[in-house]
Formats: C-alpha cells, structure tokens, sequence
C-alpha cells in the first residue's frame, strides 16, 4: 500500500463523504421552510419525530456491519483471502435476513399495541402512525446493504459506496420536494423518501456486489447454523453497543423532548437547533470513515509507524475542520435560523451556543471512536460506548423535564465530554502514540484559537455589517469567508505545510 495510492483512496472518500454530508444538510434545509409554508409547524414537528425514529432504525444492524468490516479486513492477510471472503459473506447475509424477519415481526407488532402517537403526543397530527410504520419498517428491510457497504470498505471501494448513497439522497429530495408540495401529509413525504433508499439497499445487495466481486457468485452455501448466527450476533454486541450510542446521541433526544415537553414548537426548535450541531458531527464522521479504514489496514498488518503519523495528522485534520466549521456557524446562525423559518420558530442562543461548542470539543474523540471500530476494540467499546449511554440516558431523563431542549443539549455534552473524549479518546491514543498528552493538549489548543477566533471575527462583521434579510446574510458570510481564507493562506505554502505537520506529536 503506497503513499500516492492511499493519498488517492482517502482524498476519493473524502471528496464522496463531503457530498454526502452536503446533501444531508441541503435536503434538511430545504424540507423545513417547504413544511412550514404548505403544512404547519406541528407537521414539521412530526416530520423531525419520523426522521429521527427512522435514524435509530440503524441500532437494529446490532453490530454485525463492523463485525463484518473487521472479518475482512482479517480475510486480508490470509492465503485464501477471496475464498474466506464469500463464505463469510454469504453466511453473513443469511444472519441479516433472519434478523430483519424477526425484528420487522416484533416491530408490527409493538406499533399495533403501542401506537407511537400516542406515545410521542402527535395524536393530533394525521397519518402520524401510518407514516410512522413506513419509516421504520423500511429502515430495518435496507439493513442488509450494510453487508456489501463493510466489504466495500475493507477492499477501498469505500467511495463507491457513498456515491451510490449520494445518488440516493439527492432523488429522496425530489421526491420529498414534490410529496410536500403535492400532498403535504407525512405518509407521502415518508413513502418519498424511503423508496428511494430502499431501492437502492436492493441495487447493492443484488446487483452491484455481486458485479464488483464475482468471487460472490460461486460456491454458494446453505444457511448457517443457529449456533453460528448466534455467534456472530454476540460477537457484534460491543460495537452494537458503540453504534446504538451514537445513533441514540443523534436521534433519541427528539423523541425524548416529543415524550417529556408537552409544547410541539419546543420539538420543532429542538429539532432545527439539533440539525446543524449533528450535521457538524456527521460530517466529522463522515471524514473519519476512509481515514479509519486506512487506520485499520495499519493495525491488521502491524504497520505500527505508519499508523502513528496517519493517526496524528488524521486528528489534527478533523479537530481543524470541525472547530471551523463552528466557528463560522456560532455568529451566523441566528441569523440564517430567522430566514430559515421566516421566523415562525423561537430561536433559542443559548441552546444552539451549547450544542455548537460541544461538537467541536468532542470532535477529535470521532476519529478515535472510527478506528476503534475498525481495530476490533470491542471490550473498549461496549465498556465506554455503555457508560456513556447510561450516563446520557440519566441526565436526560433528570434535565429535560426541568430544563425542556436545553436539558437535552446539556447531557448530550456531558456525556460525550465525561466519556467519549475523557475515556475511550484518552484510551486509544495512549495505546497508539508515544506522546498523548502533548497531543492532546495540542487538539485542545487548536480548537480553542481557531473558535475563538472565528466566533469573533463572525461578531465584528455582524456589528460593521449592519442589516437583515437574505443579502445581508450572503454578505457578511462572503466576507468571514474571505477573512477566514486569507488568515489560513499561508498553509498554501508547502514549506510552511510541512513544517506544521512535523511539529505535530505522534
């Protein structure tokens, strides 16, 4: 594995990722003012609700995608690597049609006796249950995409992928589009937008793994046995438990503000504030995923200097990228948030304040989170990922309640600086470089300067630039971003690049 072959695999997973995560942010964008001019806000409330029910649908995957990201990664060094490959995968295939029967059962089954809008108070909300039944059952029958996503990974097609996500994405924008504008009930906004994914679950499964690894097509084997499949599950379990705290940290506090705050605009100003600090955090993730997987070849092979530098520069680049990105949205987000909802939805600073500077915290601890994924980690994971599950649960069910959407932005903070960033963090780069604290204390710095700097660059255009509406708001964004580029000009210069990146502790 060269250095020009690696450059070229992470900047094409990079480059897939970043459009991804564009198109996340531009379909959010874009739904809410729809929603709010041709339904309601309670409507756009129950939306969010069914989003964030859908998203949690990926806690059912119960493991197995990494469990079998890092089989393969394994496969890697063995003799008959193609061969091990298609016996683990068909197996594997076989345990993810088994669970998605029982799980999609069970599902039907617990919405008929406990109908979600009687427990997330949106009975007065039309089709909430049908829609309700649409997104999560879908979720859950696209769940076998995952198999060929981690296989994709592990042999660098890690790109192909997310292209094939992007694709899907952007006809799930249109198809929402037109169901709002068309209908504008969240049955047909729902059934919009989970067609598209599912089919393109279906493409991936059926068509295009089988066409890239023709391996897959020959030797076919029967079932696995229960035994076998239990295994599996069970040896999952660790980074089920990582990835169910994750999705929870995302998704579960919609649903809990719906269940613990009786007014539906502090779900809608909840949801909406959430949106641009999980975006900040998915798009971290998203550029942590190629850089875990090249993390994760490093250790299967014992490459240990090579996975030090990577590991470092890798740290840096992500801390840089999310404290940027925070500072440019901490003094412009008012702003946007105004013209976003036409100002139908009470902005909250203080929450929005909160979440942001929490996502730029714990934004170093992401990558660390990635590559412990991708090193087979599991008695780290299931002991952090769970605490911090619990502790974010505890607080959540104490502050909320008392402190409404705030309560919610405060344990999911807490939970991430107490344990994500203060254990699992600390534990990963003790065990990977020579000199963590230094590196540390260096993330630390880096992330302070740079929001500190550009949260009040932000406040002195805001104050020279005085005014409202939408040019104003393209005007004084236009003008931090050239402020920004001109500041972060001299790492233009390769000598200065260099210098920059040896200086960094490994």
């Amino acid at each position: 594995m060269n250095a020009p072959s690696r450059r070229r695999r992470l900047f094409g997973g990079w480059s897939a990722n970043l459009v991804l995560t564009l198109l996340g942010i531009s379909q959010q964008i874009l739904l809410v003012p729809f929603f709010l001019h041709f339904s309601s806000s309670d409507v756009l409330a129950g939306w969010l609700a069914l989003y964030a029910a859908g998203n949690l649908m990926i806690v059912a995957d119960a493991g197995l995608h990494a469990r079998a990201l890092n089989r393969f990664l394994a496969f890697k060094a063995s003799v008959d690597c193609d061969g091990r490959t298609r016996h683990f995968y068909d197996a594997m295939l076989w345990v993810y049609f088994g669970l998605v029967a029982v799980l999609g059962l069970l599902l039907l089954i617990g919405l008929y006796f406990l109908p979600p809008s009687d427990i997330l108070g949106f009975r007065a909300t039309p089709q909430f249950d049908a829609a309700f039944v649409v997104m999560t059952l879908a979720s859950l029958l696209a769940l076998p995409s995952n198999l060929p996503s981690a296989l994709y990974r592990a042999r660098g097609n890690h790109g192909r992928v997310v292209w094939l996500q992007n694709g899907a994405m952007l006809a799930a924008q249109f198809a929402q589009l037109l169901a709002i504008v068309a209908n504008g009930g969240l049955l047909a906004v729902s059934v919009a937008y989970v067609s598209v994914q599912l089919l393109v679950a279906i493409y991936l499964v059926a068509v295009d793994a089988p066409r890239l690894y023709p391996f897959l097509r020959h030797g076919r084997r029967g079932r696995p046995s229960w035994r076998w499949s239990i295994g599996q599950l069970r040896l999952g379990f660790p980074f089920a438990v990582a990835g169910a705290t994750e999705v929870a940290l995302v998704n579960a506090p919609v649903l809990l503000v719906s269940a613990f705050v009786s007014g539906r605009m502090a779900v809608a100003q909840w949801g909406l504030t959430r949106l641009i600090a999980g975006l900040v955090r998915t798009l971290c993730l998203q550029v942590t995923l190629p850089l875990a997987a090249e993390l994760g070849h490093d250790h299967a092979v014992g490459d240990k200097a090579r996975l030090r530098d990577l590991y470092a520069r890798g740290s840096v680049f992500v801390t840089v990228l999310a404290s940027l990105a925070v500072s440019g949205l901490l003094p412009f987000w008012q702003d946007f948030f105004v013209l976003w909802t036409r100002d139908s939805v009470i902005y909250d600073p203080l929450l929005a304040i909160t979440l942001l500077i929490g996502s730029s915290a714990v934004a170093p601890s992401i990558l660390a989170l990635s590559f412990a994924n991708y090193s087979n980690r599991g008695d780290l994971l299931v002991r952090t990922k769970g605490l911090q599950l619990v502790v974010f649960l505890a607080l959540s069910v104490v502050l909320i309640p008392a402190m409404g959407p705030l309560g919610a932005a405060i344990a999911i903070v807490a939970s991430d600086l107490l344990v994500q960033f203060g254990l699992l963090m600390l534990s990963i780069v003790g065990g990977t470089l020579q000199h963590p604290l230094r590196h540390v204390a260096l993330l630390v710095v880096i992330s302070t300067v740079v929001v500190v700097s550009g949260w009040g660059l932000g406040t002195a255009i805001r104050w020279l630039v005085p005014g409202s509406g939408v040019l104003h708001f393209v005007v004084e964004c236009a003008v931090w971003s050239i402020a920004a580029g001109l500041a972060a000009s001299p790492l233009a210069i390769k000598r200065v690049r260099e210098a920059l990146i040896a200086a960094i502790p490994r």
